[in-house]
């Protein structure tokens, strides 16, 4: 879980820097875990050892 939010909390020093197609590879693999990150950090509750992430249905499907 952790490791989850740190890559949504990561900033980016000095810019954006032209990328190679592997780092482009990389970065779009890192998309969805930050996403995750992203909504254990808004909307997330540890229960043991479990995370639970209410979801809106509603919300969604408006959009």
């Amino acid at each position: 879980m952790e490791a989850t939010v740190d890559a949504w909390e990561r900033d980016e020093l000095g810019g954006l820097a032209p990328e190679s197609h592997e780092q482009y590879m990389l970065r779009d693999r890192a998309a969805e875990p930050a996403l995750i990150g992203l909504a254990i950090t808004q909307r997330g509750r540890g229960e043991g050892e479990e995370v639970v992430i209410d979801l809106d249905v509603a919300a969604g499907a408006s959009q």
